[in-house]
């Protein structure tokens, strides 16, 4: 008979494979794209709704995404009553590589996945032209 705790195994499984992959339990998945005139992150929050869903933006470049979901359920068989309690929260912060207009962020949640727009600070300033006599 082996001393081998097969759950332990299945846990560890689990975080190398979150390991090799750069995700650990507890993110939030996230892509950045730069487009150019904005970066758009893409999360990944399957099964969570839009009010469970908080976005801050922080110093113009700091994102923190995070999510809380809590479930209650109770069976009543005969008098034996079940009840399970389900709470999931995940937290992602990313420092983006240039500030962001912070007015001017949106974000939209459709099928799991929140999509943040996040328009870079524009430099339309060029200066100030002093002419010469």
């Amino acid at each position: 008979m082996s001393d081998r705790d097969p759950l332990s195994e299945i846990e560890r499984a689990f975080d190398m494979l979150g390991d090799q992959f750069g995700v650990t339990a507890g993110t939030v998945p996230t892509d950045i794209v730069d487009k150019g005139d904005s970066f758009v992150v893409h999360a990944d929050l399957p099964g969570y709704d839009s009010g469970d869903i908080d976005v801050q933006l922080a110093d113009g470049k700091t994102l923190t995404i995070s999510a809380e979901h809590s479930e209650e359920s109770e069976t009543t068989d005969g008098r034996y009553v079940q009840r399970e309690r389900l709470q999931q929260s995940l937290s992602r912060t990313v420092t983006l590589p240039e500030a962001v207009t912070e007015s001017e962020t949106s974000a939209v949640y459709d099928d799991g996945v929140l999509a943040i727009t996040l328009p870079k600070v524009t430099d339309d300033d060029d200066g100030t032209s002093i002419p010469v006599n």
